[in-house]
């Protein structure tokens, strides 16, 4: 017989909370009892799963009784105050939030890269950063194979990183073309900002705040969090993260040198038989991975795989994935499911 779980979703009426739920219902994960979880403002809302009709209820530390596994995605700020709580009441913590990725004592895992570091947990397990996670799962097989160096990545962001403001503030600045460069900002490049700028037809070179040495947060979490993932410290990292008026999906240009010596071929076999991933390179035929074939999909997507000109152990990729799915919610229900997998729930 099947073991079955008792699951809560904090931050169920959101955009990540809303496919953490798709996520659970389309994999069949084997529940038990669920719970849908918000702040006051949100509950009492319904919500359908699995042709069953669930009233949102207000966190409160309580809710969390006799839950064994609580995937989190309601911001920061309630992550701190209730996944402790959660811990107190016996339930495992799979945060989507940056509150606990680089705590030393918070695995920060992506099922296809450092699985086993699940059974380090003391509670809670943290999702990386959406850009992290899709560019780890196309590099960690090249890692593997010929070793890595170095890492330089340009990421090309989608709005619905920004929450639903953002792509509703898009949508409305779309609509009006002839006024896009005057229309009204107030989400972007990040809301608590002094300055806000349209984001369509425009490409902002800011996501989150700056920090004292000119990165931004959001750059930080990708050089920190791939160092973390990939037991790596020594592997020299650098982004420049970018938002661009796309709805849905992250796209990253991703330049990184080997330690050995490999071939076009080699590189494009190694990701064509990494878990989770999906060559799609072609270009005398024109196929490549776009956000817009990415939105909905499970995969990460990778092509323009070129070596580098001037580097013979350096190799150019384009990777894409829809950064809600495998970059939020999708990521999380793995980490849950490699829960039951490793024996550590």
């Amino acid at each position: 017989m099947v073991k079955t779980y008792n699951v809560a979703i904090m931050g169920a009426t959101g955009a990540v909370g809303q496919q953490m739920k798709e996520q659970l219902e389309k994999r069949d994960f084997p529940i038990k009892d669920i719970v849908f979880l918000s702040s006051s403002r949100s509950a009492g809302k319904e919500i359908e799963f699995k042709g069953k009709t669930f009233t949102v209820q207000e966190a409160k530390p309580e809710s969390f009784k006799g839950i064994d596994i609580a995937l989190f995605s309601a911001g920061g700020s309630i992550s701190e105050e209730f996944a402790p709580e959660a811990v107190k009441r016996g339930a495992i913590v799979i945060d989507n939030t940056s509150a606990f990725r680089m705590d030393k004592d918070v695995p920060l895992v992506v099922p296809e890269v450092n699985k086993s570091d699940l059974g380090l947990h003391k509670g809670i397990i943290a999702n990386p950063n959406c850009s992290t996670i899709q560019m780890v799962c196309a590099l960690q097989p090249l890692k593997e194979q010929f070793g890595m160096t170095k890492v330089v990545v340009s990421t090309y962001q989608a709005v619905s990183g920004a929450g639903i403001g953002a792509i509703n503030e898009l949508k409305a600045q779309a609509a009006d073309f002839d006024n896009a460069k005057d229309a009204q900002a107030e989400m972007l490049p990040v809301k608590s900002a002094k300055n806000h700028y349209p984001i369509a037809f425009n490409v902002i070179p800011q996501i989150d705040q700056f920090a004292d040495n000119g990165y931004t947060l959001e750059e930080m979490k990708m050089i920190n969090e791939t160092k973390k993932i990939m037991h790596d410290d020594s592997l020299a990292v650098a982004a420049t993260c970018v938002r661009l008026p796309v709805v849905t999906g992250h796209s990253e240009s991703v330049y990184v040198e080997l330690s050995r010596a490999a071939t076009i071929a080699q590189v494009k076999q190694a990701i064509k038989d990494a878990p989770g991933v999906e060559l799609m390179d072609d270009p005398s035929n024109q196929i490549y991975p776009m956000p817009l074939m990415a939105a909905g999909l499970d995969e990460v997507f990778v092509g323009r795989i070129r070596q580098d000109l001037d580097n013979p152990n350096g190799f150019h990729l384009w990777i894409v994935a829809d950064n809600l799915v495998k970059g939020a919610a999708l990521n999380s229900v793995q980490i849950a499911e490699a829960l039951i997998e490793e024996n550590v729930i």
